[in-house]
């Protein structure tokens, strides 16, 4: 007379278990915000070697990931001041991107955005130099805009990258611009500091690693160019566009869990 009733209590006990620990399959809808490592615009190909593309392609490989669909907004050269909505620059860009993820109401909407490393350059790019106050002002004027825009949207603030202090091209970089993109992690911290309580589980870090990872193997994950003071180092080559990539993922993974 038992049997009947415990295979009945087994089949209910498996059931709980298995709502409980079996987690559902995810869409994610990513708009990358950045500018030329963003872009990938000193790759050979950046339509299959951006750091994006990559990021696609390990989350297509994680269990419990449905689809993965990206876009790639960053521009090169272009600094947090083009993506203020005010200028009218980038950020119609951005939202016309989103606006299309945003139609899929199943799927996880989610902005990484990594900018600063034209902010900190002496001259050359639109406001630069923008000093470290007012980066992260930028950086949360665009991230309240979009919340109020898309507001079960993510957020992942990536740290930006180091460059070397002989940094050079068209836009003069240097060991000024080098010390003051240094100084753009506190103010991210900071930011998401504030997030956490303004906004708890929408914003999240990236990985703060990345800086001293591309400082360390920077001639082997950087392509070397030539500028007005030598041989400089900015942007990933491929195998660095595949690194970053994998950090990049690391918050990202905050998000989406």
């Amino acid at each position: 007379m038992w049997k009947p009733f415990f295979n009945y209590t087994c089949l209910l006990l498996l059931f709980v278990l298995t709502s409980f620990s079996g987690k559902k399959e995810q869409k994610i809808n990513i708009v990358f915000i950045g500018d030329s490592i963003t872009e990938g615009s000193a790759l050979a190909d950046p339509k299959i070697e951006a750091a994006p593309i990559y990021v696609a392609e390990l989350l297509r490989h994680r269990k419990n990931i449905s689809s993965v669909n990206i876009n790639n907004s960053g521009f090169s050269g272009h600094t947090t001041v083009d993506f203020l909505p005010k200028n009218n620059i980038d950020f119609p860009k951005v939202v016309q991107a989103a606006d299309a993820f945003a139609q899929d109401k199943t799927a996880v909407l989610l902005f990484s955005i990594m900018l600063g490393t034209n902010d900190s350059a002496m001259f050359g790019p639109n406001g630069a130099p923008v000093q470290a106050v007012q980066y992260k002002d930028n950086l949360s004027v665009l991230i309240n805009t979009l919340i109020d825009k898309y507001p079960e949207a993510r957020f992942v603030i990536q740290y930006p990258l180091w460059y070397s202090p002989n940094t050079h091209n068209n836009a003069g970089y240097m060991q000024e611009g080098l010390d003051r993109l240094s100084s753009y992690a506190s103010q991210i911290e900071t930011l998401y500091a504030a997030y956490k309580v303004s906004h708890p589980n929408k914003v999240y870090l990236g990985s703060k690693g990345v800086f001293s990872f591309f400082q360390k193997n920077h001639k082997k994950m950087f392509k070397a160019e030539n500028g007005k003071h030598g041989v400089f180092y900015l942007h990933p080559n491929a195998e660095g566009s595949k690194a970053l990539a994998e950090f990049w993922v690391k918050g990202i993974q905050k998000a989406i869990i």
